[in-house]
């Protein structure tokens, strides 16, 4: 993928430049023949004032009325303006016309674009052109040619991108899927297991223990098949749902852990999919462990705002970059020796877009901790 947008961008690059340059001899060369055009335009106006009564002005006639492209503003020596072509003028009376046509004399003047024709004995008259319209379109096409390129080179990026992202949600799908699908059987074997040994031996202290990992086992189970359809959200109080996925850790910890739970007295009603968001705070909560080699605090919140509710869970562990803090959630990443990196990644995926919610490190400094927030909107 890499390979395909630098191969792009290096295309977009050839086709740029090429089109600059052939566009600037284009320019180039109309200007030339422009240039020449005013250049006999003048020569006929120096024969038609000099002309005599006997003089054919025909061929003069047909080269001054030839010119309909280029603007042109005829001076005399004195500045007045007698007479001029091709031009657009918006005024209201005959004086404002006349004054907006010596600007754009002195336009073409400054632009270095006027010829002098000398009169027999009677002064000389200046000759102020500049450039067509086609010459000035031809001039900015080479930038429409480049901002047309450039939308090219996004919109083959962002498919591709777009493509990309497809492809790895099918993978996800189906991974998770088959996952289910694999764990449905073992599952099933363990509770027809269960059943023989609770009749077998009725008063054992372990059976109610196995009960519990077969339900978490199912619950497991559950979570990988909601992955890849839009689950269904249900009206849930989130201290319940926050207490259930830290108790479950809790009791799974060394006891050089702390995992504390500051939740409010009243509930905080929110429509959530359960099972999918205990992941969430398993998966964060477990990171926390990782991030503290198994010996520290783990501090997990839940409050209510004005339109939102939001979980922060924050740990005393090695921190983050601050580089990294976007990277995090993005599959493959992990600094375990073990594991794919994808807790992070599974859990932005259940938050932003399953629950339309938001999930970012809220700060992290390194030697001291890190802390994960949720928010979750009111509905």
């Amino acid at each position: 993928m890499r390979q395909v947008k630098i191969l792009l961008v290096i295309a977009a690059v050839i086709l740029s430049v090429a089109s600059l340059i052939v566009s600037h001899f284009l320019v180039r060369d109309l200007e030339l023949e422009e240039q020449r055009k005013m250049e006999i335009w003048a020569e006929a106006m120096r024969s038609f004032n000099n002309a005599g009564d006997e003089t054919d002005l025909t061929l003069v006639w047909k080269v001054m009325n030839g010119n309909n492209t280029i603007p042109v503003v005829v001076l005399d020596s004195l500045d007045n303006v007698l007479d001029y072509r091709n031009l657009s003028i918006h005024a209201q009376n005959a004086a404002d016309s006349a004054v907006a046509i010596r600007r754009k004399a002195a336009t073409m003047h400054q632009a270095d674009r006027t010829i002098r024709i000398d009169l027999s004995g009677a002064g000389y008259e200046s000759i102020c052109y500049a450039d067509s319209l086609l010459l000035k379109r031809l001039a900015w096409w080479p930038y429409v040619q480049l901002g047309v390129v450039l939308i090219f080179v996004v919109v083959a990026i962002f498919a591709l991108l777009t493509s990309k992202k497809a492809e790895q949600n099918k993978v996800w799908v189906g991974l998770s899927k088959e996952t289910a699908h694999q764990l449905g059987t073992p599952i099933s074997s363990l509770m027809a297991w269960q059943e023989v040994l609770r009749e077998t031996y009725p008063e054992d202290a372990l059976l109610p223990e196995m009960g519990k990992d077969v339900q978490r086992l199912q619950r497991i189970a559950e979570r990988f098949s909601k992955i890849g359809s839009q689950p269904e959200l249900k009206t849930e109080n989130l201290n319940e749902v926050v207490s259930q996925a830290a108790g479950y850790i809790t009791r799974r910890i060394s006891n050089r852990v702390e995992l504390k739970c500051e939740l409010p007295e009243q509930p905080l009603i929110a429509q959530v999919c359960a099972p999918l968001f205990e992941w969430v705070i398993e998966n964060l909560c477990k990171n926390a462990i990782d991030a503290m080699d198994g010996r520290g605090k783990i501090t997990v919140t839940a409050t209510e705002e004005t339109n939102r509710f939001v979980i922060e869970v924050a740990d005393t562990g090695k921190g983050i970059p601050k580089k990294d803090f976007s990277t995090v959630f993005a599959p493959g990443y992990t600094t375990k020796k073990r594991g794919w990196g994808l807790g992070l990644s599974l859990a932005k995926r259940i938050v932003e877009e399953y629950h339309n919610g938001r999930i970012f490190v809220k700060n992290s400094e390194i030697g001291r901790g890190t802390t994960f927030r949720i928010e979750l909107k009111k509905r």
